[in-house]
């Protein structure tokens, strides 16, 4: 995934000629190398490997002007602690000093895309305590699945705030901030939400499908395949409601390395028949590859689909797995390790608790900043740092 200037040259000319000898196609190659330097970002940028599409550019130019998320714990900040029972500390503990409605010791990567873009931290659409909107929203909710949620999914423990909930949610919004606009007069509480032509500026995040994935489990891996396309349709028909309601910049995640998350690992250690060469469960790899297969087409569809639009596939697999698998290079200690021991107590769905008048009082290590994973299913911020800084960085070597 560490592509040097040289093998950017090599994915090109590989294409020009498949039939010569890579040897002869790199020395032929070298007379023009210098003639060629001006094409390394598009190279980068548009080859196989790169993390995310041409997105550079527009973080750059800063041309977005809100945010509007939607997903599950991996981009929820505060939904979920808003709307059942507060997330406690040491969630928060690194960067906020308190907790903060994340399932992390700080930031998530949609903590630093906002910063970025030089834009406030997402508040979340269900948080009446710090509602801000002016830049944007945030309805992503933790446990939520792509999957719109029935009776089975729920007793499996899907959060009912599904993708198509999270859809009305926003919808519901964009009508009200109409609304208000088109009274007369000043209102306080538009200078709290974005104006009416802003949406159609602003950047529309998607990054959901790991619980979808993790359920499928109970299925056979034929059974859990023919299910796939189905979830890859949802996002589809999401991306087409909200073009609809004038969205037009889209950023879509894939689904990163579940079988690598240390929770999945130690749930199928009695199975060493389900862990492939890495150590890693084969299942849940081998399905969420699958999905961004999917995914990746069904986007690339959309692309012909709305020309008025920009459609940016982020490789959120092949960043999570460089880092998990070079975690020591990066100046991680063990991959498979978690800081969080006694948060796993809160991995009971906060929508399926009782409600309790006791205080929970979880520990944390020392140093969070030396783990990848926070809790064994979610990620460090120091490691989600890590995340943004390789997907969003404008350096065309970086992005590979």
């Amino acid at each position: 995934l560490s592509f040097s200037l040289d093998h950017c040259f090599f994915y090109v000319f590989a294409k020009m000629n498949k039939r010569k000898s890579v040897q002869k196609k790199l020395m032929a190659f070298s007379g023009v190398r210098k003639l060629l330097l001006t094409m390394v970002i598009v190279v980068s940028l548009k080859g196989a490997s790169a993390l995310v599409d041409p997105l550079f550019g527009s973080l750059n130019s800063k041309r977005f002007s809100a945010i509007f998320n939607f997903g599950d714990s991996y981009s929820d900040t505060g939904s979920a602690s808003a709307t059942f029972d507060r997330i406690p500390y040491p969630c928060g503990m690194t960067f906020f000093g308190k907790p903060s409605g994340r399932l992390c010791d700080g930031r998530l990567v949609i903590d630093f895309l906002a910063e970025k873009l030089g834009l406030p931290y997402l508040s979340s659409y269900l948080d009446a305590m710090e509602a801000e909107f002016k830049y944007g929203a945030n309805f992503a909710v933790s446990g939520s699945t792509i999957k719109p949620v029935d009776g089975e999914l729920y007793a499996q423990a899907a959060n009912p705030l599904s993708l198509d909930i999270q859809l009305l949610q926003f919808r519901q919004f964009k009508q009200r901030v109409d609304e208000l606009y088109k009274q007369d007069g000043t209102s306080m509480l538009k200078s709290r939400v974005p104006k009416p032509k802003v949406f159609s500026k602003a950047l529309y995040t998607i990054d959901i499908g790991s619980n979808d994935i993790i359920l499928l489990n109970d299925n056979s891996q034929d059974q859990a395949y023919n299910l796939l396309p189905e979830l890859v349709n949802y996002i589809s028909q999401a991306i087409e409601k909200l073009h609809q309601l004038g969205a037009r910049s889209f950023l879509i995640h894939n689904i990163g390395p579940l079988g690598c998350l240390p929770n999945s690992i130690e749930n199928s250690n009695s199975y060493p028949e389900k862990l492939d060469e890495s150590g890693c469960v084969k299942f849940y790899n081998e399905m969420s590859q699958e999905f961004n297969r999917l995914l990746k087409e069904k986007v690339s569809e959309l692309r012909i689909k709305f020309q008025d639009s920009s459609l940016f596939y982020v490789d959120m697999f092949s960043a999570k797995y460089t880092l998990i698998r070079d975690a020591n290079q990066y100046g991680f200690t063990d991959p498979l390790g978690y800081c969080c021991k006694d948060c796993k107590k809160y991995y009971i769905p906060l929508w399926m608790k009782h409600i309790s008048n006791t205080t929970a009082n979880y520990k944390a290590c020392n140093g969070p900043s030396k783990y990848v994973s926070w809790d064994g299913l979610h990620f460090t911020e120091a490691a989600n740092h890590w995340l943004a800084n390789r997907i969003f960085d404008t350096s065309p070597q970086a992005t590979l």
